[in-house]
């Protein structure tokens, strides 16, 4: 079964919605973004979801913070992961206290051999530690939620090798697409369940029927 992380949570009652859903992971932001949340706001956003008993786990994204800044939030705000979305090398990745999500940029310029060994290296050095890739798009300056998608045929490849999960321009009327092309361990989306920039109930529950739907005509 493909795993759902919606991300870009910026509230409790965002937050109580998508976990109602049969969402896997929710997506907290803390680097710059218009759905970065505060520290103090990501403690509210966990505590609502722990006293609801939300079976949902919650990933902060950082970009580029120092290792001490990330650890510290990680731990005031009892994130579940921690998502590089940044440039951070995977020696960085080691200093973490938390299971980690690693982004790898996507792009024609970058062969589906190099990132498969690269990953390969990021494996081997976070063999102890619990890890997971997300392949999303290359964008020049920007690290996430812009709504692009990237060519779904170069992650084929390297799915096949590791678990992955995709993001990048994922909409409720792609994604099923990108499962059947790419069979990734999971699917992440922001932008694409959102209307003027706010997260929309009724894409999001279009979107996880979608997936669901996929799975289902993989295992037909």
């Amino acid at each position: 079964m493909t795993r759902i992380k919606v991300c870009g949570i910026k509230n409790e009652e965002q937050a109580l919605a998508v976990a109602g859903g049969e969402v896997d992971f929710i997506g907290l932001v803390f680097a710059q973004s218009p759905r970065q949340v505060t520290p103090a706001r990501a403690e509210k956003i966990v505590a609502s979801l722990k006293q609801n008993k939300a079976a949902a786990e919650v990933v902060g994204v950082f970009v580029n913070a120092r290792v001490g800044t990330v650890n510290r939030i990680a731990e005031r705000c009892s994130l579940d992961w921690v998502q590089l979305s940044g440039d951070e090398p995977w020696e960085y990745c080691r200093e973490l206290n938390h299971p980690v999500i690693k982004v790898i940029r996507v792009s024609r310029n970058k062969k589906a051999e190099q990132a498969c060994r690269d990953l390969a290296y990021g494996t081997k050095l976070l063999k102890k530690q619990k890890h997971i890739f997300m392949l999303d798009s290359s964008a020049r300056e920007k690290y996430g939620g812009t709504g692009r998608k990237f060519d779904w045929k170069l992650a084929k490849p390297i799915a096949r090798e590791f678990p992955v999960i995709i993001a990048g321009g994922l909409t409720p009327g792609n994604v099923a697409e990108a499962i059947e092309i790419i069979s990734p361990w999971g699917v992440d989306v922001s932008t694409g369940v959102e209307t003027k920039g706010v997260k929309d109930m009724d894409k999001i529950r279009k979107f996880i029927e979608a997936v669901r739907g996929a799975d289902g005509n993989q295992t037909r």
